[in-house]
């Protein structure tokens, strides 16, 4: 297989049969072996439906169908571990990102990168809502992790396929997916894409998630830097702490047996046991956390969603599959 082309989907099914003749439209002429693979996160509408029909009609277009709604992150993740393709790219269902933008990215990616991301220039969403928070955040993210990309938020990416499966997504952790490939040792460009303004449904994001982005680049900071030793950062402030309040205590103690002051009613002895519990307190949790990751590497790995079917026509042994569940049912 040459390439996978991977769709979150979620309640998005106006826009189904729009986005599978424009990628059949893009994909037919580049003369590749492909497949698309569309995630169905726990849709409420008749998203699902529509994509089986198309999937009984085109064997290429594989469809995962969640239990729940899991998130846009556990759709990424799911599309790469089913992806057979030595290219996989990622696009979203809401037909903002255009199809015809993977050939670009493909263009790009021959000259021997392993990430190309799109880069949406002319993005077509309103300014205070979404533009100008995403350019804070991609600011910010550049300047903690040191991965200099323009449009983190911008779905329409091509990656190679050793890559996306060492990834292990989490969380909201796919708008990270640049900075985390580059922690993989991935090499990236960007190719400006076109944009387009939404035409049927509604957004499933809003200026609230300005402060989840923070959170999770807490994460993907620790992540990169101290994931595999967290003793490195818990132990470092926990030794700091624990030596401020050791050194506050001999200089109480200097006082009291020296000098012969009173220090029973000083703010800065209880400063002193404080400050010492607390870097006892860090450095524990910093050997706490190398015996989880210790867990966590050598442990079975888990995914995070729960796959209630997978519709797949390209085997012969399909229809029989999808009976048994259905009878399971």
């Amino acid at each position: 297989m040459d390439l996978s082309v991977v769709v979150p989907v979620y309640n998005e099914e106006q826009n189904i049969q729009y986005l599978y003749d424009q990628l059949t439209e893009v994909l037919e002429p580049l003369g590749l072996e492909y497949e698309i693979i569309c995630a169905d996160d726990g849709s409420r509408d008749r998203s699902f439906a529509l994509l089986k029909e198309l999937a009984q009609k085109d064997p290429r277009l594989k469809v995962i169908r969640f239990r729940r709604n899991f998130g846009q992150t556990a759709g990424f993740s799911a599309g790469f571990d089913y992806a057979r393709g030595d290219i996989v790219v990622t696009i979203d269902a809401d037909l903002q990102n255009d199809p015809a933008g993977i050939p670009l990215l493909l263009d790009k990616m021959a000259e021997g990168y392993d990430v190309v991301s799109g880069w949406r220039k002319e993005r077509q969403d309103p300014f205070l809502s979404r533009k100008l928070p995403s350019r804070i955040a991609n600011w910010l993210i550049s300047r903690t992790t040191g991965v200099q990309v323009h449009d983190r938020g911008c779905s329409l990416r091509a990656h190679r396929r050793e890559i996306v499966k060492d990834m292990r997504l989490y969380g909201e952790l796919h708008r990270f997916i640049p900075d985390i490939a580059a922690w993989l040792g991935a090499t990236m460009a960007e190719v400006p894409v076109n944009h387009r303004p939404r035409r049927f449904g509604k957004s499933k994001y809003g200026i609230g998630r300005t402060f989840r982005v923070i959170l999770d680049l807490i994460t993907v900071r620790f992540l990169q830097s101290y994931s595999t030793r967290p003793i490195h950062i818990f132990g470092k402030y926990g030794l700091l702490l624990a030596g401020v309040g050791f050194l506050l205590g001999l200089w109480l103690t200097f006082e009291k047996l020296v000098l012969g002051q009173s220090i029973g009613n000083r703010p800065a002895l209880i400063l002193s046991v404080l400050l010492m519990v607390m870097g006892v307190q860090l450095v524990s949790i910093g050997l706490l956390g190398e015996m989880i990751v210790r867990t966590y590497y050598e442990g079975q790995e888990k995914p995070i969603y729960a796959v209630r079917e997978i519709i797949d026509y390209s085997t012969p042994s399909h229809a029989e599959a999808v009976q048994k569940v259905e009878r399971q049912k």
